[in-house]
C-alpha cells in the first residue's frame, strides 16, 4: 500500500480530556488554531465526549460556541466529534428526537466527522445516530470499542464491524480506550478488517500501557488508513502517541504523511506553555503504567478519578479502587470501559472500597444497567449481583430508546419559561434536553450577564451560513441531493478530502 498515512490529531479534545480532566478553555485554543489549520490533518477532533457538559459545568462556556469560534479560524480542516451513540454526549440514553436535532445542529455549526460508538458494542444503540449522520451528508465513522476478556476475540470485533458497515458506516474506527491493543493484535485486527469490510480503517489507542506507538506502526504495516495522535505537548501517559514521532518515523518511507515537522513543533511549543496553566488538573501519572492491562481504565477516566478522589480527600483509596474495577467489570458482564460504562463500573468500585462492603450501595444508574436500559451486556451479569440490584425483575430486551418518549418539546417549554423567551434558540433547547441541571443554571447566568461574545458568535454563525449557501449554489450541497464530499473525500487515490475544500 503506497497511500500516505492520514493523521487525525486529538489535541483539542481527547488530548486534554485524558491529561487535564477536560478543563482547557476555548480561549487557549484560538491563538494557535490558524497554525493547526495549515498542517493538513485528515481531521482534528475538537468536540464531543466530555467537552460538552464540562464547558458549561466547569468553564462557563457555551459548548456550541467552541465549534463556531474554532471553525472561523480553521476553515480548511475537517472537524471531528465523539458521539456516544444513543447517549449523545451524556451518560444515559436520550430520546430519538433529541439525538436527531443534536446531530443536525452540530453538523450545521461545523462538525464534519461523527465518530459514533456504543459502550457495550450494542449496534442497536448506534443505528439512529448513523442514520441521521448519513441523512445529513456528514461522515459516519462507526467505532468498535476494543477491550479484552472472555467475550472478546478478533472474530468478535470483525463481526461487529461487518454489521456496522452494513448499517451505513463510511469508515470503521478501532477505539482502544485504555491502550490495551498489542502491536501484533493491532496488525491482525487491521488486516482482518481491511479484508472484511472494504472501508477505511482508523486506529485510536492510548499510551497508558506504553504499547500505543508500536501498535500504530504495526497497524501501518497492515494497511491502516488513518491513525489518531496528539501533538507531543499533550501526548503520552493517559493520552496518545505523539504526532511528531509518527510523522518522523514514516518520513521518506512508503507511507510518509507529508506533514511539516517544523509547523508541528511550533504548535507543540504553544501547548507546552499553555499546559502549565492547568497543572492542578494533571492526573499525577508521569510514565507508563502496565497495570492498565489488568484494570482497563481509559485515560480520561484515570484523570478524572484522581481528580475526584483528591477533591474528596480519599486519594489513599486510589490503588484499592483500581484493584476493584476489574472485579466489578466481570460482575457486570465485561463491558468495555468507556463512557458511560466506565463511570458505572468506576462509581460502583469506588463505593465498594470506600464503604468497606461490596454492593452495600448500588447506584440507580447501575441498577438501570442491570435492567438493560443501557443495552445488552457482552456477557451475562453475575446472578447474585443481578439479584442484589433488581431482585426478580426481568431485564428488557429491546433497544432502550424505543421506550423513551420524545423530549425536545418539553425541553423547549422549560427553556422558554426559564429565560422568559417564547422562542428560545435551538442550541439552548438541545443543551437543556441533554443536561438540564447543568444547562439551566448556565443559561440563567448567561441571560443575567452574558460573556460579551454573543455579537461575535452571531457574526461567525452568519459567515458559516453564507459559506453553506455558497457551497449549495456551487453544487456542493450537503442536503443529501448529491454525493457528499464527506462520503467520498477520504477514499484512497482521490486525495485529501477531494471536492470538499475549494481548490483541492
Amino acid at each position: 500500500m503506497s497511500e500516505p498515512l492520514e493523521i487525525c490529531d486529538l489535541m483539542l479534545r481527547d488530548g486534554h480530556q485524558s491529561l487535564l480532566a477536560t478543563r482547557m478553555r476555548t480561549d487557549d485554543m484560538l491563538p494557535i488554531a490558524e497554525a493547526i489549520d495549515r498542517v493538513g490533518f485528515w481531521a482534528v477532533e475538537m468536540w464531543g465526549g466530555a467537552t460538552f457538559d464540562s464547558a458549561m459545568r466547569f468553564l462557563d462556556e457555551n459548548p456550541w460556541e467552541r465549534i463556531r469560534r474554532l471553525k472561523a479560524r480553521m476553515p480548511n480542516t475537517p472537524f471531528m466529534m465523539l458521539l456516544r451513540g444513543q447517549n449523545v454526549v451524556g451518560y444515559h440514553h436520550y430520546p430519538d428526537d433529541v439525538l436527531d436535532r443534536f446531530v443536525v445542529h452540530a453538523h450545521a455549526n461545523g462538525i464534519d466527522v461523527f465518530r459514533i460508538f456504543d459502550a457495550l458494542n450494542d449496534v442497536r444503540n448506534m443505528r439512529k445516530a448513523m442514520a441521521v449522520v448519513n441523512r445529513e451528508g456528514a461522515h459516519a465513522q462507526a467505532s468498535i470499542c476494543y477491550t479484552t476478556g472472555p467475550p472478546y476475540s478478533i472474530d468478535y470485533f470483525v463481526d461487529v464491524a461487518t454489521r456496522l458497515a452494513d448499517m451505513g458506516a463510511d469508515s470503521i474506527c478501532i477505539k482502544d480506550m485504555a491502550g490495551l491493543i498489542t502491536p501484533y493484535a493491532a496488525y491482525e485486527l487491521v488486516r482482518r478488517l481491511e479484508e472484511a469490510v472494504g472501508l477505511p480503517i482508523h486506529l485510536h489507542s492510548h499510551s497508558t500501557s506504553g504499547m500505543a506507538t508500536t501498535a500504530l506502526l504495526k497497524a501501518v504495516e497492515a494497511g491502516v488508513d488513518i491513525v489518531d495522535t496528539a501533538i507531543s505537548a499533550l501526548s503520552l501517559t493517559t493520552s496518545h502517541p505523539p504526532t511528531e514521532s509518527i510523522v518522523a518515523m514514516l518520513k521518506d518511507r512508503e507511507r510518509d504523511t507529508g506533514l511539516d515537522l517544523g509547523l508541528l513543533a511550533e504548535i507543540s511549543g504553544y501547548f507546552g506553555r499553555i499546559r502549565r496553566k492547568y497543572a492542578s488538573f494533571e492526573s499525577g501519572m508521569f510514565g507508563v503504567d502496565v497495570r492498565v492491562l489488568r484494570y482497563q481504565i481509559p485515560g480520561g477516566m484515570l484523570s478524572n478519578l484522581v481528580s475526584q478522589l483528591r477533591e474528596q480527600g480519599a486519594e489513599d483509596k486510589y490503588e484499592a479502587v483500581l484493584r476493584e474495577v476489574p472485579q466489578v467489570r466481570a460482575d457486570l458482564g465485561y463491558p468495555p470501559l468507556v463512557t458511560p460504562s466506565s463511570q458505572l463500573v468506576g462509581t460502583q468500585a469506588t463505593l465498594n472500597v470506600v464503604l468497606g462492603e461490596r454492593y452495600k450501595v448500588i447506584p440507580e444508574e447501575v441498577r438501570q444497567y442491570v435492567r438493560g436500559y443501557y443495552g445488552r451486556p457482552p456477557a451475562p451479569i453475575d446472578p447474585e449481583v443481578k439479584r442484589m440490584a433488581i431482585g426478580d425483575e426481568d431485564p428488557i430486551d429491546c433497544r432502550p430508546a424505543d421506550l423513551i418518549p420524545p423530549g425536545l418539546d418539553d425541553a423547549r417549554e422549560a427553556v422558554a419559561e426559564l429565560l422568559g423567551d417564547p422562542e428560545p434558540a435551538e442550541e439552548d433547547v438541545i443543551s437543556y434536553a441533554l443536561f438540564p441541571q447543568v444547562a439551566g443554571p448556565f443559561l440563567e447566568r448567561r441571560a443575567q450577564g452574558g460573556d460579551g461574545r454573543e455579537p461575535a458568535v452571531a457574526a461567525v454563525a452568519g459567515l458559516l451560513l453564507k459559506r453553506a449557501e455558497e457551497q449549495a449554489a456551487d453544487g456542493r450541497s450537503r442536503d443529501g441531493s448529491g454525493p457528499s464530499p464527506w462520503k467520498v473525500g477520504w477514499r484512497p487515490g482521490q486525495g485529501r478530502w477531494t471536492g470538499l475544500i475549494p481548490g483541492t
